[in-house]
């Protein structure tokens, strides 16, 4: 359906910045959610020293800092440890990949597709003009990705055919692995050409059609795609190859700058995930012991059960100007007095926008000048 926009689109990035209530707000792309420990360590530097202390995740498996203090200086210390390899792209790299890919599961590794399709994206000019809110997802036929309803997206279903997804949805066409790149890319571009106004290919009126007719293509005999996982992989995982992958929570998806640095200290890429969770994957089994041990009374959530894991919230005060309270506060005393208003999944809001809100059966718990309501998703 189309969408008409009143404003440009102004999704943050590393150099356009939100000016949020408690200050400027950066984004930083990672494509296929990976960082290095050389760029984990320089993004907790410029927390503690520029922004609010705080590192946070996003749904989409990027990274964004608050209440950051000088924006060029940030700027700079990421394009030094190269989180931002171009200055006219740096808010299409939006690229969710399935994130133990090549390690546990799926039907192939397709880190590979996320370099090239990155480097192909940086390298369009064209492709510049896609809005923030693009979405490109690569999943490796684990269905850990395709669920989130990218704009463009590839499904590797074996034998070297991945389905082509557009909208979130499978298009029954088929592409070999050598040719999902140059499909993505050609996507896209044409989606710069037909979208006037809108920000995602389902705002533009026969989008997927009108993609299919351009690159000369044709729907076939779709499958359904999995449903949307509403919580990543929590604790110890079991490579093929008899290392370890480590899956962490964070309360409300929020890295502390002084965690980031001994999660850095690991010295291993670390992967962040759409679930707002991260991974510490190919570790020995007596260095994966280490880090339980040190990092979960830091912070980390290794057990599936805790309550953190359960709750989401939004920003909240002082993050936000709009919101009627310090929500996340006022979460962390609910948890600690065991008093939380509802069983299962609940997201707390500051205002009746609910910002972050997951997607599924989720319980609203939205905060108003006179209180709380809970809002029952059966009710």
């Amino acid at each position: 359906m189309s969408s008409p926009r009143s404003v440009p689109d102004r999704c943050p990035g590393a150099l356009q910045v939100h000016q949020a209530a408690d200050g400027p707000l950066a984004r930083v792309r990672l494509p296929g959610g990976v960082i290095t420990s050389v760029q984990l360590q320089a993004l907790a530097a410029a927390a503690q020293e520029i922004g609010n202390g705080e590192i946070e995740l996003t749904s989409r498996g990027n990274v964004q800092l608050r209440a950051v203090a000088d924006p060029q200086e940030f700027a700079r210390r990421i394009a030094d440890v190269g989180l931002l390899p171009s200055t006219t792209h740096e808010r299409v790299r939006n690229i969710l990949a399935s994130p133990l890919s090549g390690r546990i599961g799926g039907v192939v590794d397709v880190r590979g597709l996320v370099t090239d399709l990155d480097r192909g994206l940086c390298a369009d000019p064209a492709l510049a003009d896609l809005p923030g809110r693009t979405l490109f997802t690569i999943d490796d036929g684990t269905g850990d990705v395709s669920g989130l309803r990218g704009d463009f997206g590839v499904h590797a279903l074996g034998d070297d055919a991945f389905a082509l997804v557009l909208s979130g949805e499978d298009t029954g066409v088929r592409v070999a692995e050598s040719a999902t790149v140059d499909v993505l890319l050609r996507a896209a571009r044409t989606f710069t050409e037909i979208r006037a106004d809108a920000w995602r290919l389902d705002e533009v009126p026969g989008g997927t059609e009108r993609v299919l007719a351009r690159l000369g293509l044709e729907y076939g005999d779709p499958i359904r795609l999995p449903e949307p996982i509403e919580r990543g992989p929590i604790g110890w995982l079991d490579q093929p190859d008899g290392n370890v992958t480590l899956a962490a929570g964070l309360a409300f998806g929020t890295l502390p700058a002084r965690l980031a640095e001994f999660l850095a200290a690991v010295e291993k890429p670390i992967v962040v995930t759409p679930w707002r969770s991260v991974l510490l994957p190919d570790l020995e089994e007596w260095a994966a012991e280490q880090v339980v041990r040190v990092l979960a009374p830091m912070g980390l959530i290794f057990d599936e059960n805790s309550p953190y894991l359960q709750v989401s919230a939004c920003a909240g005060r002082p993050g936000c100007a709009k919101s009627h309270t310090d929500v996340r506060a006022d979460v962390r005393q609910a948890i600690e007095d065991e008093d939380l208003p509802a069983e299962g999944r609940q997201h707390w809001s500051g205002c009746e926008r609910k910002c972050g809100r997951p997607r599924g059966e989720v319980t609203d718990v939205v905060a108003a000048p006179e209180g709380y309501r809970v809002q029952n998703p059966r009710s």
